[in-house]
């Protein structure tokens, strides 16, 4: 073995023999089920033509730390990977280029493999899935089909973004600027029959269930305001000089004295047949508003809240409470499907009703006394005034009694902003919904022995007008032979969040053709026991992630509530410059160039060197340079060691050094150890950084570790640099099988505590050297400030010069004034 760190010749070699010996391969099944279980996942990664970027590098190496570091410690970890395939990016690349998605797709899935097993991540390859494969996509259409049987899969009518140019649906992100990506045009909202899940049923259990389960609280707190549950009241509005009413859901009752406009959706606006009420002077203006407001999507609309747009109906409607005359708004960042789709205005105490007040004009009436600090607006509890009756009495109380009092116009009530989730997809790169239709157009479900419902091929991919599918020749006639003439099949593919919302289960028991997944499977690892996922998929993968766990519970397929138990985000890798990587930028950081000039190990190591696992942190070019140093100084020092040791000038274990080395050793060993469950990885490295230097001081005082313990640092590296470890390992312990089935090391508590400590020694404020002492001589001031100055690297600071004052601080520094 070269004593020459070639990072390139260390890690290809030990890639094709982990490879060659089928290292960490078929760990679904194991052979001792008492051992505990530990289920390791990564957020389903879309394997796009660019390849890695070092962003993925470092939640892969976070998640295969713990892998490594669990299998060491004796417990079953499974750490499976796969790819979330179908999608959009591959679809339009096809519809650019002509080159059908499934090659683009696959291509991409090799580049993707070849990177992460040159990194080292310790995956099952065998548990590897692909959401476009058949075996994979016919489970998805059985879940399908299962919520179909339920009543929970079903059809109606949904809005969808509509280009009238390309005459076909769009999702949101191909909708830039409120025009169609493809060709420019003006992007409508249009009505069409939809297939949606009914997720709503889980409503509370969806909120309920986060109680249980160790997440991040922001997360939680993003899950929770997307279900959106309210309590409050709902109240009804009379339209002046009609019977018709206006119902609003409010959770502030107490403050309906200080409501001066009402704000009605454009959607509930023509539910309500509202313009036959409105005035002839405006009736132009609200249908233009209208108009208008139909061809922004619901994201534009949610984003345009804080431009406030609307317009006066000229409607005014009645307080059931105060008796006051107040106008009707229209206005497109009132959602239909929010609450009743009628908001009440009250600017003295909300925030977005005091911006639409001061644009429109609007009367402003404090009802809660605010604190003297307070200009604007207050959103909090208190006191109530210029309220009639009710004035002098706190929020709560008065919440209480004008419910009682105006219960013919105001009942209690809970709402939620969560609707069902709209799962059709006009497009080609899906899973196929796996309906029929009948020559009459009633809807069948496809039968169970004709899954799976294949994704046709003989599809163009341009843009048409319809769904792609509905060109496929073999697809209807397949329809037709497999059901009678005259059926045709659904034409619309699944939302892609379906396909990547359920594949941790499939996991476990990847190639098992009669079922999702076996019991016994699911049973021995499920649920996920830690995910790591990006903070951008933390709302709608995670609800139907849930979702599906809740629904196959109740059907009896799984045993458990919530699918993932432990959960957390890892940051961004920015830029050198600290901004986003981007080619645009010119600031990307490509992971093979890394790799090949400082190695794999070195990648892995830097990235959890640079900061918390959560923290966005810049990379740093001078500082992967500073890493490769620190695994070029342990190869040095494992491989001298080794020499020394076998020639005739053998290295001493024992002395002042040695103790040092050796205490540091067990403290490292102890803090590493803490440290990883805890995703502390940037600290065990720096603690591994300063175990190096005290063997380095060792080592040049002729003094070292015996092989192994050597082999015991070794083994606490290999979760972080797995090649070099595999390496160094036979170098101290030849013959010995992989270093990555071992035992981690113990650490001994009464080494980490007493053989030694170090001191660092200052001559006039500045730290010149360190020194190590023993415990036995902590106390001893005289004998520590002797071998402080006897330093060699202290001496030149002391030479020729008066020493006017010495302190030793017990056990924490030396420092010497001279002149």
């Amino acid at each position: 073995m070269s004593k020459v760190y070639d990072h390139v010749a260390i890690e290809e070699k030990w890639e094709k023999v982990w490879e060659d010996t089928q290292l960490f391969q078929g760990t679904a099944v194991v052979d001792d089920k008492t051992k505990e279980k530990l289920f390791l996942l990564f957020a389903f990664a879309y394997p796009s033509g660019a390849g890695l970027h070092v962003g993925h590098v470092e939640s892969k190496t976070a998640l295969d730390i713990l892998a490594r570091f669990n299998r060491m410690k004796d417990k079953n970890v499974f750490f499976p990977v796969g790819w979330d395939a179908f999608g959009l990016p591959a679809e339009n690349y096809a519809i650019k280029t002509g080159i059908p998605p499934v090659k683009t797709t696959k291509d991409a899935i090799n580049t993707f493999r070849r990177q992460i097993k040159r990194l080292g991540i310790s995956y099952d390859w065998k548990t590897e899935l692909a959401t476009c494969h058949p075996e994979y996509y016919k489970w998805t259409q059985w879940i399908f089909l299962e919520l179909y049987k339920k009543g929970l899969a079903y059809q109606a009518i949904g809005m969808v973004n509509w280009c009238p140019s390309c005459q076909t649906v769009l999702a949101n992100e191909q909708v830039v600027n409120g025009a169609c990506e493809r060709c420019g045009t003006e992007v409508v909202q249009k009505e069409m029959k939809q297939w949606f899940f009914k997720i709503t049923k889980y409503k509370d259990e969806l909120i309920s269930g986060l109680e249980t389960v160790d997440w991040p609280q922001p997360t939680k707190d993003q899950q929770l305001n997307w279900i959106g549950k309210s309590s409050g009241v709902k109240i009804d509005f009379q339209i002046k000089d009609s019977e018709q009413i206006l119902t609003c859901f409010t959770t502030r009752i107490d403050t309906v004295f200080g409501v001066t406009f009402l704000v009605i959706s454009p959607e509930k606006f023509n539910e309500l047949n509202l313009s036959k009420k409105v005035p002839a002077q405006t009736a132009k203006k609200v249908a233009e508003y209208i108009e208008k407001s139909f061809k922004k999507t619901e994201e534009e609309r949610k984003i345009g809240e804080k431009d406030k747009t609307g317009v006066d109906t000229g409607i005014t409607v009645l307080n059931p409470v105060s008796g006051e005359a107040v106008p009707v708004y229209v206005a497109d960042y009132v959602l239909a499907g929010y609450g009743t789709g009628v908001v009440m205005g009250v600017p003295a105490h909300d925030e977005r009703d005091n911006a639409f007040a001061k644009k429109f004009t609007l009367p402003v009436v404090p009802v809660i006394k605010a604190p003297e600090e307070s200009t604007t607006f207050f959103s909090g509890y208190g006191e109530l005034i210029n309220s009639g009756k009710y004035t002098g009495m706190t929020s709560e109380q008065a919440q209480e009694k004008i419910v009682a009092d105006f219960s013919s116009a105001m009942e209690i009530a809970t709402t939620y902003k969560l609707r069902d989730w709209l799962i059709s997809r006009q497009r080609y790169w899906g899973v196929p919904i796996p309906i029929v239709y009948d020559p009459e157009g009633n809807a069948h479900p496809v039968k169970e022995e004709h899954l799976p419902w294949m994704l046709p091929t003989d599809v163009e991919f341009k843009p048409t007008g319809e769904s792609p599918l509905t060109y496929s020749k073999e697809f209807l006639e397949r329809t037709e032979a497999l059901y009678g003439k005259g059926w045709r099949p659904e034409f619309d593919t699944m939302d892609t969040f379906v396909d990547s919302s359920w594949y941790f289960l499939r996991y476990v028991d990847a190639r098992n053709p009669g079922v999702f997944a076996s019991a016994e499977q699911l049973k021995l690892w499920e649920p996920v026991d830690f995910y790591m996922i990006g903070p951008e998929h933390i709302v709608l993968h995670l609800l139907y992630s849930r979702f599906f766990t809740k629904f196959l519970r109740d059907q009896g397929y799984l045993k458990f509530d919530e699918p993932f138990m432990k959960m957390r985000h890892q940051g961004m890798i920015l830029g050198p410059d600290g901004k986003k990587m981007s080619k645009s930028k010119g600031n990307v950081i490509n992971p093979d160039e890394v790799i090949e000039k400082f190695g794999a190990d070195t990648l892995r190591t830097y990235e959890m060197f640079m900061g918390p696992i959560e923290a966005d942190k810049p990379w740093d070019v001078s500082a992967v340079a500073g890493v490769y140093r620190f695994l070029q100084r342990i190869h040095r020092l494992v491989h001298d060691s080794a020499a020394q040791s076998s020639s005739t000038k053998k290295l001493a274990t024992e002395g002042i050094e040695a103790a040092a080395v050796r205490q540091k050793l067990h403290q490292t060993i102890k803090k590493v150890s803490s440290d990883i469950p805890d995703l502390k990885f940037n600290t065990s490295i720096a603690f591994m950084m300063e175990f190096s230097n005290s063997w380095e001081r060792a080592f040049q005082a002729g003094q070292t570790l015996t092989p192994e313990e050597q082999a015991m640092f070794i083994k606490v590296l290999a979760p972080f640099a797995p090649f070099l470890a595999e390496e160094l390992y036979q170098v101290v312990m030849p013959g010995a099988e992989t270093i990555h089935t071992s035992s981690w090391p113990a650490w001994d508590e009464a080494t980490v505590q007493t053989e030694s400590v170090t001191v660092g020694v200052q001559v006039n404020g500045k730290v010149r050297a360190e020194l190590v002492i023993a415990q036995a001589d902590r106390e001893n001031s005289d004998k520590v400030l002797a071998e402080a100055k006897a330093i060699p690297a202290v001496q030149p600071w002391l030479e020729g010069k008066t020493i006017v004052k010495e302190i030793y601080v017990p056990g924490k520094i030396v420092s010497i004034a001279v002149k």
